[in-house]
């Protein structure tokens, strides 16, 4: 008969930031192991659910018993099992007894071909098992494959000593209101489990599979369900917030959830001075330390009340508010103590120190590394047009909070407080927000700096990253990547795209090694780099929706300059659109195929009109001296789609020219000014992009 079956461990409190991961496990071990073994329906579904003290899932329409099965076996070849006379030889009987069949005869097998040799089979009904059996295997299967962080060792009170994530304590295996008789962990499966240490009084039984989730949660004060707690908490904090933001971010959410098995949400309160802290530290030490959630007001402003999740509920929480809030508030006072004292010392009096911080044993000091970082910048300022003293003065400063005491905390703020201790140094705004946005952009659609100055540093900072530890050897390998390479180039790809930049960046690539000119341990990667970026230049370009193809059109020209790349891939997405286009794109690969293919031989150094016998070729030529001056005028002002569409009026010159003239001609200088007429053809039709990579 079809049941639910719940299987629950009650453990002692598991590892919070394992919970999740053991919860699923756990629920798509079992289900795995009862399906391979045939004891689930094909329309069942299973639950899992995981709480700080128990793992358990519910499976429905599991069976009793596993269908009998029909099983074909291979007994022997026919050449093994029969001697030369047909008579069967004494591998046979071994093999029949060894398979559990000793009084079969040779008339009772199957003689067929196994695709090799011709062989003896014999097939037979095998019953079904009992659930009891397939549920300790998958038990005992699920168990040992469990991603554990860490196995613990203790002793159970008959003597046996059991390694597990943490000491078991109850078994339930229930199928329908039936126990099943498994156990493990040294425990026997029953229907009894505990509710909550504080909120349930005694043991709780289970009476039916299908009732454990509602008879936990009205009895046992627990909710079982990871992602209906999640949502609990995730309600109860708004509806506390009373109209503010509550600050809760999907890891503080998970991280809590995994602590309560009742989740209630209290209001609490620090003192008003505390608010002269730079938000940021506050609000990091109070979800960094006491897992809080900060609230602040419609302004992003933070406000001086926090909420807590507590595992308790009560009429009269004062006690459990009251000493939260005295927790947090040694917390916020050292926070508010790095604040005072860092603030004591000015950034450019910290800059020295630097120099006694190893950036990497191969390229020197973070002091080194800053005065590197300024160069550059002060390079790409002077190439835009920008402030290079504000930009110099921007890198210089932009790392010296890692030298400060609430960096040396919270290394998440680093750039934030530089930002802070700048301002209060009377720096330039624009140098003091370069000491935050130069890390910018952090993480894919994170923002880009807002200021140039900014832009400068980050650029400047992110090209010496990338072109240093490429030079020493240590470029991304496989889905190995420490120095965050990756995130460094698509960082500057997306300033020089979104930003439009007018830089070279084989020029930003040169510059950066330069750099490191007179290093041993350094060798000029530019070249290396430039091909990687185009590669995330790919990847960056496919994101924004557009084709494979259009992208190779443009990206193959190995673009230097990305300021209009936009407009290039647009105009070649329109012209891929024209009726036109599938031919032209024909013809220019084959254009290309006969350059290649002809590198050796000297083009004529310009087409000879005289030379033009064909009146096909006669038609092409003419038809490009008079597109000429507009294709030119229309790339020089930027106009890539005019600059495309213009070239639709070839097609049946072009078209004509193919099918008419040879162009591998007999005649040496015939051919060569056919080559030459090509060449120009080919040179006007690829100024926007290489249109043969749209033919199909």
């Amino acid at each position: 008969m079809n049941q639910t079956l719940l299987v629950e461990l009650l453990t002692e409190e598991l590892p919070p930031k394992a919970l999740a991961k053991l919860g699923e496990a756990f629920a798509a071990g079992i289900l795995n192991g009862l399906k391979a073994r045939d004891f689930i329906e094909s329309d069942s579904t299973a639950t899992a659910y995981a709480t700080p003290r128990r793992l358990a899932v519910s499976i429905t329409k599991v069976r009793a018993t596993s269908p009998d099965k029909s099983i074909r076996e291979k007994v022997l070849p026919v050449s093994v099992a029969l001697d030369k006379d047909g008579n069967p030889a004494a591998p046979l009987a071994k093999k029949l007894a060894a398979l559990g069949f000793p009084d079969l005869k040779v008339s009772d097998l199957e003689r067929a071909s196994d695709g090799k040799a011709e062989s003896f089979f014999y097939t037979y009904t095998a019953p079904g098992s009992n659930l009891q059996a397939g549920l300790q295997a998958a038990l005992e299967d699920t168990l040992g494959k469990l991603p554990i962080p860490k196995l613990m060792s203790y002793q159970r009170p008959d003597g046996e000593t059991v390694q597990f994530v943490r000491p078991a304590h109850k078994l339930i295996a229930l199928h329908g209101a039936d126990v099943v008789p498994v156990a493990v962990l040294g425990l026997a499966a029953g229907r009894v489990t505990l509710g909550h240490r504080f909120l349930s009084a005694g043991e709780l039984q289970i009476d039916h599979a299908d009732a454990y989730a509602a008879t936990l949660e009205a009895r046992g004060r627990i909710v079982p369900s990871v992602a209906a707690r999640k949502e609990r908490i995730r309600a109860s904090l708004q509806d506390k917030a009373n109209g503010d933001q509550v600050l809760m971010p999907e890891s503080l959410l998970d991280e809590v959830n995994a602590l309560v098995e009742w989740p209630v949400v209290y209001e609490c309160r620090f003192e008003d001075a505390f608010l002269s802290v730079p938000q940021e530290c506050l609000i990091l030490t109070m979800q960094t330390n006491q897992k809080y959630f900060a609230l602040t007001d419609a302004a992003g402003k933070l406000r001086s009340r926090f909420l807590i999740v507590s595992n308790l509920e009560t009429s009269d929480p004062q006690h459990i508010i009251g000493g939260n809030e005295r927790v947090v508030r040694p917390r916020l006072s050292d926070a508010k103590f790095f604040f005072e004292q860092d603030k004591k010392k000015k950034l450019a009096d910290r800059l020295p120190g630097l120099g006694n911080v190893v950036y990497h044993n191969k390229l020197g000091t973070q002091g080194q590394r800053t005065e590197r970082v300024k160069a550059l910048a002060g390079k790409i300022a002077a190439a835009l047009g920008a402030d290079v003293a504000l930009a110099e003065r921007g890198a210089l400063l932009a790392k010296a909070d890692l030298l400060t005491d609430m960096v040396g905390e919270f290394p998440e703020l680093q750039g934030i407080m530089g930002t802070y201790y700048a301002r209060h140094d009377g720096e330039p705004e624009d140098v003091a927000l370069a000491a935050s946005e130069h890390y910018q952009p952090r993480f894919a659609g994170d923002a880009l700096p807002s200021t140039q100055t900014g832009t400068v540093v980050a650029l400047a900072d992110k090209l010496e990253t990338l072109v240093g530890i490429w030079g020493i050897g240590l470029q991304p390998t496989g889905d190995k990547d420490p120095f965050a390479l990756r995130r460094h180039a698509l960082g500057v790809l997306r300033m020089l795209v979104e930003k439009r930049l007018p830089l070279s960046l084989n020029d930003l690539l040169r510059d950066a090694a330069q750099l490191f000119a007179g290093n041993a341990n350094f060798k000029d990667a530019a070249g290396d780099v430039f091909a990687f970026m185009l590669d995330r230049l790919r990847g960056l370009l496919r994101e924004r929706g557009y084709a494979q193809n259009e992208i190779e059109a443009v990206v193959a020209q190995n673009p230097d300059r990305l300021d209009n790349i936009l407009e290039r891939l647009d105009a070649v997405k329109a012209f891929a659109a024209l009726p036109e286009a599938e031919s032209l794109a024909a013809a220019n690969k084959r254009i290309a195929n006969i350059l290649k293919k002809n590198d050796g031989e000297a083009a004529a150094a310009s087409v000879q009109s005289d030379l033009l016998k064909e009146s096909a070729e006669e038609g092409l030529y003419s038809a490009m001296s008079q597109l000429r001056p507009q294709v030119d005028a229309a790339f020089a002002q930027g106009d890539f789609a005019g600059t495309l569409k213009s070239l639709a009026r070839l097609r049946n010159d072009v078209d004509a020219f193919f099918n008419d003239v040879m162009v591998m001609a007999e005649d040496e200088q015939l051919r060569r000014n056919r080559i030459a007429l090509l060449s120009d053809l080919h040179g006007m039709m690829n100024q926007v992009a290489d249109i043969s990579k749209l033919a199909a």
